[in-house]
């Protein structure tokens, strides 16, 4: 759905009060924006223009508004979708009886409570591809039904087609970030990480 200044042809308010340029030798053409917090993070290369940065930045801050405007789920939504993907990818067996967003919750990108059915998600993943906030919610909903990070949790994981590409997607929002943890990391071979996605109580 688009916002309501979309609707009536006028583009989205766009702030720069909060938007930080990185600059990259290793880009050549490529320019990517993503929110990190209350600020934009965008990327260029480091031999453009100040003039082409002021353009691209411009770009860029529209079109992740464009994004935003239709990527925000309400917390009715959100509860909807998990109903949806409980029965796409986990046989309808993941019931929460509530699932909504949080503000407080920056440490990690969701977490659960089995014993009361409860999901909740960071505000952090507001604006980030469906496909993420997807893989997060059915990283939750596995919670519900396996606590651990053991084969049997990662075997439901792995009907999401999209499994790895959402984990690569947050990792480089944490890297970016340099927080202190990667969303449902697992090594092979190794000992498993305490859950960084998700928290279970």
């Amino acid at each position: 759905m688009e916002g309501a200044a979309e609707s009536r042809g006028e583009k989205p308010h766009l702030d720069r009060s909060r938007v930080e340029v990185r600059r990259s030798a290793r880009r050549s053409r490529t320019v990517s924006a993503y929110r990190e917090g209350d600020r934009t993070i965008v990327l260029i290369p480091a031999r453009m223009s100040h003039a082409e940065e002021q353009r691209w930045v411009a770009q860029m801050l529209e079109k992740l508004a464009a994004q935003e405007s239709r990527r925000v789920l309400g917390d009715d939504a959100l509860a909807a979708r998990a109903r949806e993907l409980s029965a796409a990818y986990l046989g309808n067996r993941a019931r929460p009886v509530q699932v909504r967003w949080v503000t407080n919750q920056n440490s990690r990108w969701g977490s659960c409570t089995p014993s009361e059915r409860t999901i909740r998600l960071s505000h952090r993943l507001q604006g980030m591809p469906e496909y993420v906030v997807d893989y997060v919610l059915l990283h939750e909903l596995a919670h519900l039904l396996v606590p651990d990070h053991g084969p049997s949790f990662w075997a439901l994981l792995e009907a999401y087609p999209r499994t790895e590409r959402a984990r690569g997607y947050l990792e480089g929002v944490v890297s970016a970030a340099r927080l202190p943890h990667i969303p449902g990391a697992r090594h092979a071979g190794g000992p498993q990480e305490p859950d960084p996605a998700g928290s279970c109580g």
